[in-house]
This record gives structure tokens, C-alpha cells and sequence, in this order.
């Protein structure tokens, strides 16, 4: 990274939430409730996969990984976020900027490729029963979830590196209520080609190829189930992934209504936000409420685990007494 750079803008002012002062603090109690309920959603889902032991499995063991993402992802703007808005200061430095922008993009990333592999896992379960616990070992799943971090956390690094390579002088006001890249390299007075391409190449093998293991790990499993004579076993087969297809399908919905739009709707920057918003802070909220609605094995792990607790509670309540 040249040093012009770091001397020629020191500071981005995120003006994507600037022009609501008037429900700024409406805005705060929202949007701080949205991410304490995110905070206690996933972390609970974090304690019932660890105190249950019969959810010790693959399919629970990626879920906990997504859960973790649902912490993290949020976590890199929405603290930034609330004390903007509690502060009216919309300023975030060159550096901050950077990492936080890493960061989501890392994490974003990440979870497009465990989408991928949790798609894979529950091809294997359906398709494959009789073999599952050959082929999903323990070894095996710690190796995939290695590689899915690995590999959203090198493409972000790449892609930080090209957009804040940039040379930035002229305004430096980021048109979003974070620093993503799109907005930031619309800032640079130099060539953006390089970083442009790169990231439609990249971002688009990447994030096709896990699309597609994603797609057509469902064809074959809605096709097997579609085989299977009784009405019973179609919906105990198609309960063990239809938690995982509605994520997946709030993950890709957004996202494609967020950055993969026809031209002529950028025109409504304040609708651009709006996604944004549902993008990266209402979607990891619900991921979630959808597993603990529709997933028998993971309610009986949270009554067990808040029984433990209401158990335990009224022990210590009568040792005192």
C-alpha cells in the first residue's frame, strides 16, 4: 500500500444513516435490540449443541460454525453502527475502515462456502444414510469447516488489499452505514479496473462454484426424497434439511437483492441501505429462530438445557435456605 494513501485520507465519514437524525435514537433501540436478540438467538443455539450430547453430530457441528458466523458478521458493524448514531459522530478512520470491511467480507464469504459444505452434509445423509458416517467423519468435517474459514478469510484479504491499494482524494464520504467494497472503491480518483475485475472474477468462481454444490446438492436430495414410498418417511427426510434450505434461501435472496441488482436501481440509494440492513443484521437474527422453530432435536436441547438450568437454579435457592 503506498504511503499517499494513508496521508491523503485518514478517515471516511459513513453518511448512510445521517440523513434519519430525527429517529436516530428510535434507530439505536432498534437496532441495539436486534442485536442483542442475535447475540442471545445464536448463543443459545452455541450452548445447546455443547451441553447435548446426541447433537454431537456433523450436521450439528457445522450449524454451531454457523452460528459463530451469525455472531461475528454483525458484530464488525453494528457496535460501530449504534455508537454513530448515539453520538451523531458518522467518522470511522482509514485503518478501522479497512479491518471492518475485512472482516464483514470475510465472514460473509465464509458463510457462502459453509452454506456449501452443510448443503454437502445433508446430500450425504439422504442420499447416502447407509454411508454417512464413513464419509462425515469428525476428521473430515474439521477439514471442511478449516477450509471454508481459510478460504472467506484469504479472498477477503485479497480484496482489502486491492480496494484500500486505491488512492483516495476525493470525497470521502462512504454512501452506507458500513465500509463495504463497493461503496469504498467508488470513492478512489484512481483505476478501480483491476479491483473491479478481480472481484467479479474471483467472487464470481467462488461464489458460483458454492452456489452450484448448494443447488445441486438439493436436486439429488429433493429427488431422493420424492423416491421414498411414505408420506412419513418424505417428511422425517425432508425435516433434517428444510431448516438449512430456509437459511439458505434468506442468505441468497438478500444477497442477490443486495449487490446483484439491474443498474437502474441504484438510483434509490435509500432502498440500497434498507437491503443492506436486512442483509446484515436481520438475517442473522433469524438464522437462529429458524432452527429452533423447525428443528425438533435442537427445541428438545433447549428445554432440556433451560429445565438443567430452572433445576439447578431452585437447588442452590433451597441449599441456601
Amino acid at each position: 500500500m503506498d504511503m499517499d494513501n494513508l496521508t491523503t485520507l485518514n478517515e471516511f465519514i459513513l453518511i448512510g444513516l445521517s440523513d434519519l437524525p430525527e429517529v436516530r435514537y428510535p434507530l439505536f433501540v432498534v437496532f441495539a435490540l436486534i442485536y442483542l436478540v442475535t447475540l442471545m438467538g445464536n448463543g443459545t443455539i452455541l450452548l445447546a449443541i455443547g451441553t447435548e450430547k446426541k447433537l454431537h453430530t456433523p450436521m450439528y457441528y457445522f450449524l454451531a460454525n454457523l452460528s459463530l458466523l451469525d455472531i461475528f458478521c454483525p458484530s464488525a458493524t453494528v457496535p460501530k453502527m449504534l455508537e454513530n448514531l448515539l453520538t451523531m459522530k458518522q467518522n470511522i478512520s482509514f485503518v478501522g475502515c479497512a479491518l471492518q470491511l475485512y472482516f464483514l467480507v470475510a465472514l460473509a464469504g465464509t458463510e457462502v462456502f459453509l452454506l456449501a459444505v452443510m448443503a454437502y452434509d445433508r446430500y450425504v445423509a439422504i442420499c447416502f444414510p447407509l454411508h454417512y458416517t464413513f464419509i462425515m467423519t469428525m476428521a473430515r468435517c474439521a477439514q471442511l469447516t478449516a477450509g471454508t474459514w481459510a478460504a472467506g478469510f484469504l479472498n477477503s484479504l485479497l480484496h482489502t488489499v486491492l480496494t484500500f491499494h486505491l488512492s483516495f482524494c476525493k470525497s470521502n464520504q462512504v454512501n452506507q452505514y458500513y465500509c463495504d467494497i463497493p461503496p469504498v472503491v467508488a470513492l478512489s480518483c484512481s483505476s478501480t479496473y483491476l479491483a473491479e475485475m478481480v472481484l467479479l472474477v474471483v467472487a464470481g468462481i467462488l461464489g458460483i462454484s458454492a452456489f452450484l454444490i448448494t443447488f445441486i446438492s438439493y436436486l439429488y436430495i429433493i429427488s431422493t426424497i420424492l423416491k421414498i414410498p411414505s408420506s412419513e418417511g418424505k417428511r422425517k427426510a425432508f425435516s433434517t434439511c428444510a431448516s438449512h434450505l430456509l437459511v439458505v434461501y434468506l442468505f441468497y435472496g438478500t444477497a442477490i437483492f443486495t449487490y446483484i441488482r439491474p443498474s437502474s436501481s441504484h438510483h434509490s440509494p435509500d432502498r440500497d441501505r434498507l437491503i443492506s440492513m436486512l442483509y446484515g443484521v436481520i438475517t442473522p437474527m433469524l438464522n437462529p429462530i429458524i432452527y429452533s422453530l423447525r428443528n425438533t432435536e435442537v427445541k428438545g436441547a433447549l428445554r432440556n438445557f433451560l429445565c438443567h438450568k430452572h433445576v439447578y437454579s431452585s437447588y442452590n435457592i433451597n441449599k441456601i435456605n
